[in-house]
């Protein structure tokens, strides 16, 4: 005979749903109207916070991500280093392999190559702070397996020139969009250029929520694997305990799954991302265009104007002083600024100080990967990006807002010239700020 006197009550219930709206930062008198309300419902059994349900948040979130991006693949992981790990062992990087990592990026994009056996390489910058071309073909080895060019700061890579070289070096190219989500070059999306794209979409970033990122692609195979590593070794397939399919199929992976609670947040981060976009390059263009260049300053080299993401003006001074000087003038003026200038602080944002890397520290006593003589002949010195050094020391920065009107940017660019007429020399030769910052063709 049934059991029938117990009545079960949902494992996750109202309380739940009431911490996260405390978590939201409504007011006590709002959470207990909210409290009043839906403690008339009932909800069943509860929610189910995982990924693998009817109608999945997280499912909806990589669709959406698929339509805005024009790519066949999206897998959401729990963070963008999560999908950068993911995406080096989709590339094959193993023990040995060498991936070039700008010097200017976070610590997070190299650290996975550790992670998975490979050793990074740094390579420089050049004046838009992102990988330098030029100076790549330089660090390409016969150990050399993929490039992880980094769009920085929401910059643009100039990512014909890097496809170009790793075309003819045979090379996968791993973009880092973990700061540019939604930017693009040359009308098409970051992160849907190179063979792999990684996007960290978390509450540090300009889109996302909590924790969350993505990994994108339009290669089968490498989906398959990014999955396999992502999913606990194959929990996606539709007979997770079958047998291999294809050869390589089955490995022994991680759980990098995201939850339905980001998943829910980010779907709507998602939707709104290109209208946020499209505020700010709107105005960063206003100002750019109003603002003359100047002798002493040259403006940070913009790749794409109305794809890069637009949330900051960037230039180098003569000098790290002379940087710190000029971010001093503007935020005198209330214009928010910065500039690393001749600080000696350590920053993982800069190669010089990641120590794990520069001291070849690892996580285990068996010395991996660095126990080889040609891991050890890697050069981790200042020596190795010394332009990188010198341009992250004149590089300053001002914010752009998105939420300004016209007649905002406006009284910004006159803000911007007044100081710049009181410390430096107009530049007569250029039109304007943009066009001293756009590299000729």
């Amino acid at each position: 005979m049934p059991f029938s006197e117990g009545k079960p009550q949902p494992k996750i219930d109202h309380e739940e749903f009431l911490e996260i709206a405390d978590t939201w930062g409504y007011s006590e008198k709002t959470i207990q109207e909210i409290r009043a309300v839906i403690e008339q419902e009932d909800i069943g059994s509860g929610p189910f916070l995982a990924r693998y349900k009817p109608n999945s948040k997280v499912a909806q979130m990589e669709a959406e991500a698929r339509e805005r991006f024009g790519v066949t693949h999206v897998h959401a992981v729990s963070s963008g280093t999560a999908a950068l790990h993911s995406a080096y062992i989709a590339a094959d990087i193993g023990a040995g392999d060498e991936v070039i990592v700008p010097g200017y990026t976070f610590a997070a994009t190299a650290m996975p190559v550790v992670v998975a056996g490979g050793i990074p390489v740094w390579c420089e910058i050049n004046e838009s702070m992102t990988l330098d071309p030029s100076d790549l073909v330089n660090r390409i080895t016969p150990r050399t397996k993929a490039i992880a060019p980094v769009h920085m700061n929401g910059y643009v890579c100039d990512m014909d020139a890097i496809m170009e070289i790793a075309e003819r070096h045979g090379l996968l190219v791993v973009e880092d969009c973990a700061q540019s989500c939604g930017a693009s070059f040359r009308e098409q999306r970051v992160g849907t250029i190179g063979h792999l794209g990684c996007f960290s979409i978390s509450s540090y970033k300009t889109t996302g929520g909590s924790e969350g990122g993505l990994v994108m692609t339009n290669d089968d195979d490498l989906y398959a694997r990014v999955q396999q590593w992502a999913e606990a070794g194959g929990l996606w397939r539709p007979d997770r305990f079958g047998l291999s399919r294809w050869p390589g199929e089955l490995f022994c992976g991680l759980n990098y799954r995201m939850s339905e609670l980001e998943g829910s947040v980010d779907l709507i981060q998602m939707r709104k991302m290109d209208a946020q976009l499209d505020r700010w390059r709107a105005n960063k263009r206003r100002i750019i265009e109003a603002l003359p260049a100047y002798q002493e300053l040259t403006p940070q080299i913009i790749h794409d104007v109305d794809g890069e993401m637009g949330h900051t003006i960037g230039f180098f001074a003569e000098s790290g002083e002379e940087s710190e000087r000029a971010v001093s003038a503007l935020r005198d003026v209330g214009i928010s600024a910065g500039t690393r200038g001749t600080s000696a602080r350590p920053d993982w944002h800069y190669f010089q100080h990641v120590e794990p890397i520069r001291e070849r520290m690892s996580a285990t006593s068996h010395g991996a990967p660095w126990h080889t003589p040609e891991a050890a002949a890697v050069d981790y010195s200042l020596n190795t990006c010394p332009k990188t050094v010198d341009l992250t020391s004149r590089h300053a920065h001002l914010t752009v807002d998105q939420w300004w009107t016209a007649t905002d940017c406006k009284a910004v660019a006159t803000t911007l010239m007044e100081v710049f007429d009181r410390l430096y020399t107009r530049d007569h030769e250029q039109d304007n700020w943009l066009t001293a910052a756009t590299p000729t063709p």
